[in-house]
């Protein structure tokens, strides 16, 4: 596992993301750029902040009111918007900020096996490398498949599991 190592601007985005859902008493992971700055080891400068919380509809809103009271500019139509998505995009300065919502057993299973890097909790390697398969972001995916400690077997398994066994990689 990687330090995760972030521009000036991020660091205060992922800082302040960190603070905002643990006042709430919420359990998440960072996933996207900082996980893969945790599990790969690329500084975090760009794009989105990506989260997976797990919290309860009604939750959904506490979190959105409280983020615009803590510096995140939060805009309703937005919110409206994904409502049916289970996420609530916001911005902290200029940082696009997107928390999801652990609303299934295969997320919420995510959250809660998360590992600690640093200060943060990010999926496991192998979570992490579900998560980029479906993102068809391959390089990243390699990159993970090809470290020693991926367990292929976990990941193979978690395909399958989830009907997806035609991307089984070789053990």
């Amino acid at each position: 596992m990687h330090r995760i190592a972030a521009s000036p601007l991020y660091e205060r985005a992922i800082a302040a993301v960190a603070d905002l859902l643990t006042r709430q008493r919420l359990d998440y992971v960072f996933a996207g750029n900082v996980a893969r700055a945790a599990h790969i080891g690329t500084p975090v400068d760009g794009g989105s902040i990506d989260v997976i919380a797990t919290m309860g509809p009604q939750q959904m809103n506490q979190v959105a009111t409280m983020a615009s009271h803590r510096g995140f500019r939060v805009e309703r139509e937005e919110v409206e918007a994904t409502e049916e998505l289970d996420l609530i995009p916001m911005h902290f300065e200029d940082v696009r900020v997107h928390v999801l919502v652990a609303s299934n057993a295969l997320y919420g299973r995510m959250v809660a096996e998360g590992v600690v890097s640093g200060s943060f909790k990010v999926p496991r390697l192998e979570d992490f490398a579900l998560l980029l398969q479906m993102s068809n972001d391959v390089t990243s995916l390699m990159t993970l498949i090809e470290a020693p400690e991926f367990d292929r077997g976990a990941y193979n398994r978690k395909l399958t599991s989830i009907g997806l066994r035609e991307l089984v990689v070789p053990e």
